[in-house]
């Protein structure tokens, strides 16, 4: 647990499944009153970032109790809380689902099989509004970004790059590998919540077409 500015508490942590489950834990600790004080919580990669109330400090000792309570980290168990479950629907026709089905030495009935049938997490959200990184991706289709970028990517590509997928929410340059596309709006700032998907959610992918 390092500060982070005045007000933030910076927690690192060593993998994906580790930061769902901290975030989990204290975002309900935040919902039932045991964890006061805390304005938001914010996951990535490999941390989580307990931002507190304005002119306030975070509750360091409570935070550390509450990551005690969940015992070894490295061998974590199921969450005790119920995820919201999402499917998305999925026509894949991707502009690199060829390339994607190369490089893992499979068909592309294959690719398509390995990324509808995983069940995936969302581990945190950032690039854009609305853009969940999801860990579950199938080893084989655990591949590199792209050598080169492109400049425009249609809103609602499904992608893929390194240890995670993801869908576009909205046109913007990137450079994952795009396998499919889907039609559900995944960012909509006049929709409550405006993000189709919140960390900790669990989605799935539906083969359409």
């Amino acid at each position: 647990m390092l500060p982070c500015g005045e007000s933030g508490l910076l927690l690192e942590l060593t993998s994906s499944a580790q930061v769902t489950a901290v975030y989990r834990a204290l975002h309900s600790a935040c919902d039932d009153g045991r964890l006061h004080g805390v304005r938001e919580l914010v996951p990535a990669a490999r941390t989580v970032l307990v931002a507190a109330e304005d002119g306030s400090t975070p509750p360091r000792e409570r935070v550390g109790e509450l990551i005690a309570d969940l015992g070894d980290l490295d061998h974590l168990g199921s969450p005790s809380e119920t995820p919201a479950e999402v499917t998305i629907p999925v026509r894949y026709d991707g502009e690199d689902l060829d390339l994607v089905a190369r490089t893992a030495e499979l068909s592309v009935a294959e690719v398509v099989e390995l990324h509808s049938g995983a069940e995936y997490t969302v581990a945190f959200c950032g690039f854009a509004p609305g853009f969940g990184y999801l860990t579950g991706l199938p080893e084989p289709l655990q591949q590199a970004r792209l050598d080169d970028s492109r400049s425009r990517i249609p809103a609602g590509s499904v992608g893929v790059a390194g240890e995670f997928s993801a869908v576009y929410p909205r046109s913007s340059p990137g450079g994952w590998r795009l396998i499919g596309r889907t039609e559900q709006v995944m960012f909509d700032p006049a929709a409550d919540p405006p993000a189709r998907l919140s960390p900790g959610d669990i989605v799935r992918f539906e083969p359409v077409g």
